[in-house]
This record gives structure tokens, C-alpha cells and sequence, in this order.
């Protein structure tokens, strides 16, 4: 993706959130269980994704060094996470809005700018909402662009973060094929000179089960299974 199509994803995603959310909260309460997130409600996913866009438009805004002046905003009770999430949504939208992509901000990532924080934050917004839909039980597709993007930044981004010092020796690759867009990736391309598993499917299912939002068995599966998943198992994710 363009530098530029993320900012509108970003708002895409966010009003595709804020509805589901709505809706679950109707259908659903506060209470009710997140299949994506073990161990959280409803409520606590809201606040998540509206605590993490607070904090990273505050990053951009301020154009902090690192994130030690951060001040974590206070939660509010249940009936007013829906509106601190579109005001903290809206903030962060404008405020990205208003940054150059190439300009230097604070990120955990060896990329230092603008440009990061929009393709992450798109990301997490996009893979979130898939999380509030799941409570809905009815989750709609990934455009397939925005997919291949993601897979891109899971395996370039997200890797190395939680690999630093690259796989372990025990590592096989997983290709990555994607029907949809015609492509292919690779995890740990360079562990083994032959992959353990080719995992075929939809952009947005080979997104999904990178994330662990989906199973394997949404995929089509040429290999070893579950070796395939204790690869993706390396990549410990926050």
C-alpha cells in the first residue's frame, strides 16, 4: 500500500469498529466474551484499542522522544467507553492527518516516523475489528490489499520485534500463498532450505491466522500442520 491509502483504512476501520461495537454491546453486553483476546470482554476490547490510539496520537502530537512523560488516560465506566473510543478515534485520526509520514516520531520500531505509526495503527484498528465482529458472529472481509499489507508488515514488522535475534536453529519456513491476490510469502525464509507447510487461503484468512484469530483448518494445508502453527507460535505477540 501507498504511504497515503492508510490514513483512509484507518478511518475505514475505525467506523467499521465503532459500529460492531455498538451493535455487540446491544446484542451482546459488556460482558460477553472476545474469541480473538482469551480472557476478555467485550469492554475491555473497546478500551484497548481506544486506550492504544490515545496513546500513539499523543506520540505524534507531541512528537515525544520516547513515551516516558505519557499520562494513561483514566477508564471510564462501561456506558462511556463507546464515546471515549470515537473521541480518542477522532483524535488520532486528525492528528495523523496533520503529520507528515516521513517526519521523525517515537516508535518501539527500528522505523522512527510518521509513516509507522499509520501502517500500524491501520493494522491494529483492522485486526481489532475482526476481534468485535467475532463477538458479533458475523465478520466481514478483509479487502485484499489491506490483507497482503498486513501480512507484509506482520512478517517485516512484527517478526523481527518479537525475534530480535532472528528464529531459533529449530525453525522451517511456512510459505504463505494467497489466492486472491496471487502472491506468496515466507516465514523464516532463510531457517530451512525447504518448507515445513504451504498455507493457502484468502489474504485476509492468512492475515487472520498469523494473528491467531482464525485456526489453521480455515486453510488449505499441503504439510505438516502443526508444525506450521508452532512456527507461527515463535512470533509471541503482545
Amino acid at each position: 500500500m501507498l504511504v497515503e491509502e492508510y490514513l483512509p483504512a484507518l478511518e475505514r476501520a475505525n467506523r467499521r469498529f465503532a459500529d460492531a461495537a455498538a451493535e455487540a454491546v446491544l446484542g451482546s453486553g459488556w460482558g460477553a466474551p472476545v474469541p480473538g483476546c482469551p480472557g476478555w470482554r467485550l469492554a475491555d476490547l473497546i478500551w484497548h484499542l481506544s486506550e492504544v490510539q490515545h496513546f500513539w496520537a499523543w506520540v505524534v502530537r507531541t512528537r515525544a522522544p520516547d513515551p516516558s512523560t505519557y499520562v494513561d488516560p483514566r477508564r471510564p465506566g462501561d456506558d462511556e467507553l463507546l464515546g471515549a473510543m470515537a473521541a480518542h478515534a477522532a483524535e488520532l485520526e486528525t492528528v495523523l492527518a496533520g503529520a507528515d509520514p516521513v517526519e521523525r516520531v517515537w516508535t518501539w520500531a527500528p522505523q522512527q516516523d510518521v509513516a509507522f505509526v499509520l501502517r500500524r495503527q491501520t493494522h491494529e484498528a483492522t485486526v481489532h475489528t475482526v476481534d468485535v465482529e467475532q463477538v458479533l458472529g458475523a465478520v466481514r472481509p478483509i479487502p485484499t490489499t489491506l490483507a497482503m499489507d498486513g501480512i507484509d508488515e506482520w512478517l517485516d514488522v512484527m517478526v523481527p520485534g518479537a525475534l530480535p535475534d532472528g528464529p531459533p536453529p529449530y525453525a522451517h519456513p511456512v510459505v504463505l500463498h494467497a489466492v486472491d491476490a496471487d502472491a506468496e510469502r515466507t516465514l523464516f525464509p532463510s531457517s530451512q532450505p525447504f518448507p515445513i507447510a504451504a498455507l493457502t487461503g484468502t489474504a485476509g484468512d492468512l492475515l487472520l491466522a498469523l494473528w491467531r484469530r482464525v485456526p489453521l483448518e480455515v486453510l488449505t494445508v499441503d504439510g505438516d500442520g502443526l508444525q506450521a502453527a508452532a512456527m507461527i507460535d515463535l512470533v509471541k505477540l503482545d
